[in-house]
């Protein structure tokens, strides 16, 4: 808020002597003092300056104090200025009213006394100060609330817009899982129509497990429900597997991708999961916004004392005053209709919070429209002796046993999918649709393994674990959850409750058989 300006006060009098007197007297106050030898000059001055207190001479040439203050009331400017006239006669009760309906709020008798008059003064500018004061807090209030109520009414287009970009994004894939759907029900398919309608199925369920997670973690990230599971990690190993889960993006537009990796450890401190997460949201926006056959360029290297990742794209580009928008959630730019996806506007937000939670930044830059992008990805390096333990490649995978799973679904669908995926894999696998039907099932199949939903009609999975481990086929039989729930407090319940493992719905396959190796390896 604006501090109230040190206030003035005309002093109106034909006489210097008592303009002189007038100035000695009220020197001591807070004000800046202005002398005015007759009316229109004093006029004059109030045309350019504001005043918070006029002192006037009744009788004057010209024109005279009644006079004057009648003009000054009647300019809108001065409505709340305070006059006070200064009278060297004596003044009938009609001369009083006739000042006070010319505007003025006191009179002064000559011979002044300086103190009356000093305190007089000092009234009115300690009102006016007040006043003033009052009026700007308030001009700031009703900036404030305009200011607010651009926010809200600005957020209220984003949600709008974000909601109608949401239920387009969704649509997409669920037609085209749709269109999958009908074309796998028909008999006379070709065994390759038949791989083509699973793949678009598989690519889109992808889509719409993605677009789900980022809703989840941006929601978390918000509330600081988030925490990283920070360890001493090659970036060039989470480069490397960003850049494989996001091949499928760059092969259905035709993409070409280069990799520009050092060759000695590039290690930082972090949580590997979510920096892949950054690195493969990156990589998939410039694989969005780059037109089919666009060619991308990655780039890790040590400069100083930062890793840094660079992506670079020849895509659509984004104009200089949007650049700082870049990051900020639900931004949505105007995009051409033959594009098409244009995205929730979530994926660049995650990557400036999770870098933000690792100490590093996220900086973006375009040369403008069509002239392509680059992300900058900054994260503080760790120096070490290139002999690390290990050589950075992952174990050798052993084939996984077969074995006897139960797979525990009231979505039959799902539970029949799964089953029909883990038969290929060489397993036995029966299914029940709830726990009542899992606990009879169980102890005629005698699993080595259990897949339980958690949410079920009748007995959910907590309740099913319960009555499972009180067999004595069940004490020490793994379970493992399977859910819609992936916050950190359902994978504790889980925990808690004795699950071995928890995998969120839709299961990916390599999750699955990496959670299966874990629990049924020797």
């Amino acid at each position: 808020m604006k501090t109230p300006l040190r206030p003035n006060v005309l002093l109106v009098d034909d006489q210097p002597g008592k303009l002189l007197t007038y100035e000695t007297v009220l020197r001591d106050l807070d004000a800046t003092l202005v002398k005015a030898n007759s009316a229109r000059d004093a006029f004059d001055h109030l045309l350019r300056t504001d005043f918070a207190v006029v002192l006037i001479d009744v009788i004057m040439p010209d024109l005279d104090g009644f006079e004057l203050a009648a003009m000054i009331r009647e300019h809108p400017r001065f409505k709340r200025t305070a006059i006070i006239f200064v009278s060297g006669i004596a003044l009938s009760d009609l001369d009083r009213l006739r000042g006070y309906e010319s505007g003025a709020v006191d009179y002064v008798p000559v011979p002044v006394v300086p103190e009356i008059l000093r305190a007089k003064v000092r009234v009115f500018l300690e009102l006016h100060q007040a006043t003033r004061s009052l009026e700007l807090l308030n001009e700031d209030l009703e900036r404030r609330v305009a200011a607010r109520t651009a926010e809200l009414e600005e957020a209220a287009r984003r949600k709008d817009e974000f909601l109608a970009v949401l239920a387009h994004e969704l649509r997409n894939p669920l037609a085209a899982i749709q269109q999958a759907a009908q074309l796998l029900c028909l008999s006379d398919l070709s065994p390759e129509q038949h791989r083509t309608a699973g793949n678009v199925v598989q690519r889109q369920v992808g889509q719409l497990a993605r677009m789900i997670d980022d809703l989840v973690d941006v929601s978390r990230i918000t509330r600081g429900l988030i925490s990283l599971r920070r360890e001493v990690t090659d970036l060039r190993i989470v480069i490397a597997a960003a850049v494989e889960s996001s091949r499928p993006h760059f092969d259905s537009r035709n993409h070409s991708i280069i990799v520009l990796q050092p060759e000695t450890p590039l290690m930082v401190d972090g949580d590997p999961s979510r920096l892949g997460q950054v690195v493969a949201n990156v990589l998939h926006n410039a694989a969005k916004f780059t037109k089919p056959g666009g060619h991308i360029t990655l780039t890790a290297a040590l400069e100083g004392g930062s890793a840094v990742v660079r992506v670079r794209d020849n895509g659509i580009g984004v104009p200089p005053e949007l650049i700082p928008r870049m990051f900020d959630l639900f931004t949505q730019f105007d995009t051409p209709l033959d594009r098409s996806t244009s995205g929730l506007g979530i994926g660049l937000a995650l990557v400036k919070k999770l870098m933000d939670m690792h100490g590093g930044e996220a900086i973006a830059s375009s040369d403008g429209p069509n002239a392509g992008t680059e992300i900058m990805l900054r994260l503080p390096a760790i120096l070490i002796q290139a002999a690390t333990n290990g050589d950075g490649q992952h174990q050798q995978n052993h084939p996984l046993r077969r074995s006897r799973i139960l797979v525990v679904d009231d979505n039959d669908d799902a539970a029949q999918t799964l089953a029909m995926m883990l038969r290929i894999g060489g397993h036995e696998v029966a299914t029940a649709s709830d726990g009542l039907e899992a606990l009879g099932v169980a102890e005629t199949f005698a699993p080595e393994v259990v897949l339980l939903d958690l949410g079920m009609p009748n007995l959910n999975g907590y309740e099913t674990a319960i009555r499972m481990r009180a067999q004595p086929w069940g004490r020490s039989l793994p379970l493992i959850a399977l859910t819609g729930w992936g916050q950190p407090k359902d994978r504790q319940q889980t925990a808690a409750a004795g699950f071995v493992a928890h995998l969120v719905k839709p299961v990916n396959h390599e999750e699955l058989v990496h959670t299966l190796e874990g629990v049924l390896r020797p």
